[in-house]
C-alpha cells in the first residue's frame, strides 16, 4: 500500500475524470457521426442525444454488473495491480490526455481507449520494468485493435446485405421512412455501448488507485460513487462536443444514406455489447470506423475515401507508444528520475521528426528525394527505439 494524502487523493480523482470528460469531448462524437452527416438530427440535437444514451448506460451497468469487465481488465489487467502507485496513474493519464488533445486539435479520430491503455503501459514500465505487465490483458486488447474495425466492417456490410434483401419490395419513400426511425434506435443503442465502454476505462483507473492506496477495502471492484461519476464525466465531455471529429467520421470517410448509418450504428452497438460482455476494452473509435468504411464499401469500393482512412489508421497505430512514451516521461518527472525524463522527450522528438520526414516522402517528387526522406524517418525510428531500449532495458 502507497500512502498518498487525501486531498492528493482527490486531485488524482479529480484529474481521472477530467479524462473522462476529455474522452466524452474526443470520442463520442463518433457515436453521433452518422445521425449527423445524413442530416437525421441537427448537431446540437444529436450531442444531447448521445449525451443521455452515455449516461444512462450506468443503469444498464446496474441492471447486468458482467457488462462492468472492462474496468477490471483496466485496473488490474494490464499492469499488475499491486504494482501501481499514485505516480504510475498520474504518470498514464497525463500521456492520455496528451495524445487526445494533440489528435483533438488535429482533427483525427485516434482512439482515446488506446490512448489510456498505452498510459499504462508507459507508466507501470517505467516503475516495475517490463515484468509488471499482465500479457494475458494486454495481448487481448492488442487483438482487438485489429479485429474491432475488420469484424465492425464485415458485420456491417451483412446487416445491409441483409436489410436490402428484406426491403426489396418496399416503396422509396416507405423504405426511407423506416430506415430513418430505425437509424435513430440504433444510433441510440450505439450511444448506450458507447459509453458503457468508455466509461468504464476511468473506472478502473480510479478503483486501481483506491486500491493502491488504500482506501478500497475487501473485493476489487467499481464502487457505485465511481461509477456514477464516470458516467456523469463522459455525459457533460459529450455536451462539449466534436465537430472536427464529427466531420471526419461521418463525411470525409464516406457520404452515408440512411441506409448506412443505420448499418453502421447497427454493427458497432453488436461490437461494443459483446466487447464490454467479454471485459476487452475495444477503441470505440475503431469499431464505428470500421461500420462506417463497411457501409460505404458496400455500396461500392470507391465510395470510400481510402486516403483518409489511411490517415486515421496511421494515427491508430502510433497512439499506444506515443502515449506511452508521454506517460514514462511524466512518471520521471514526478519520480525525481531528470536524465530518464529527458531521454523519454527526446525520444518524442524524435517521433515528430520522423513524422515530419515521412511528410516530405509524399510531398517530394524526384526519387532522391524521396529516398533521402525515407531514409531520414527511419533513421529518426531507429534512433528512438534505440533510446527507448536502454531506458526500459
Amino acid at each position: 500500500m502507497h500512502e498518498l494524502a487525501f486531498p492528493l487523493l482527490v486531485g488524482l480523482i479529480v484529474v481521472a475524470l477530467a479524462f473522462d470528460f476529455l474522452n466524452g469531448l474526443h470520442d463520442a462524437a463518433n457515436a453521433i457521426a452518422t445521425v449527423v452527416a445524413t442530416r437525421l438530427l441537427r448537431p446540437v440535437t444529436a450531442v444531447a442525444f448521445a449525451a443521455f444514451f452515455n449516461f444512462a448506460a450506468y443503469f444498464l451497468a446496474l441492471q447486468w454488473p458482467q457488462l462492468h469487465s472492462v474496468a477490471n481488465t483496466i485496473g488490474k489487467g494490464l499492469i499488475d495491480k499491486d504494482l501501481v502507485t499514485p505516480a504510475v496513474v498520474f504518470g498514464a493519464l497525463i500521456g492520455a490526455m496528451f495524445w487526445n488533445v494533440v489528435t483533438w486539435v488535429k482533427g483525427l479520430p485516434s482512439s482515446s481507449s488506446h490512448a489510456l491503455v498505452g498510459g499504462i503501459i508507459g507508466a507501470g514500465v517505467a516503475h516495475a520494468g517490463l515484468p509488471s505487465i499482465q500479457w494475458v490483458g494486454l495481448n487481448k486488447t492488442l487483438i482487438a485493435i485489429v479485429l474491432s474495425p475488420l469484424l465492425g466492417m464485415i458485420l456491417t456490410m451483412a446487416i445491409m446485405l441483409v436489410t436490402s434483401w428484406m426491403g426489396v419490395r418496399a416503396s422509396a419513400s416507405g423504405a426511407e421512412k423506416t430506415l430513418r426511425t430505425l437509424h435513430l434506435c440504433s444510433s441510440g443503442v450505439y450511444c448506450l455501448s458507447h459509453g458503457l465502454n468508455d466509461a468504464q476505462k476511468t473506472m478502473g483507473i480510479i478503483t486501481v488507485l483506491l486500491y493502491s492506496t488504500g482506501y478500497l477495502h475487501g473485493d476489487f471492484q467499481v464502487p457505485h460513487w465511481v461509477a456514477l461519476s464516470c458516467y456523469v464525466a463522459i455525459g457533460l465531455g459529450t455536451l462539449s462536443g466534436g465537430w472536427r471529429i464529427i466531420e471526419t467520421m461521418g463525411t470525409r470517410i464516406t457520404k452515408l444514406s440512411q441506409h448506412q448509418g443505420f448499418s453502421a450504428s447497427a454493427g458497432g452497438s453488436i461490437m461494443l455489447f459483446a466487447a464490454s460482455w467479454l471485459g476487452i476494452p475495444v477503441s470505440t473509435t475503431h469499431t464505428i470506423t470500421g461500420c462506417v468504411i463497411g457501409a460505404g464499401a458496400a455500396r461500392r469500393a470507391s465510395a470510400v475515401r481510402w486516403g483518409v482512412a489511411k490517415s486515421v489508421m496511421i494515427a491508430w497505430i502510433i497512439t499506444i507508444p506515443a502515449s506511452a512514451i508521454v506517460a514514462a516521461l511524466f512518471y520521471y518527472l514526478i519520480s525525481g528520475y531528470g536524465a530518464r525524463a529527458l531521454l523519454a522527450a527526446a525520444v518524442i522528438a524524435l517521433f515528430f521528426f520522423a513524422a515530419a520526414a515521412w511528410r516530405e516522402f509524399k510531398l517530394h517528387q524526384s526519387g532522391r528525394g524521396k529516398f533521402a526522406a525515407w531514409i531520414a524517418a527511419v533513421g529518426f525510428l531507429i534512433a528512438a527505439a534505440i533510446i527507448t531500449y536502454g531506458v526500459f532495458a
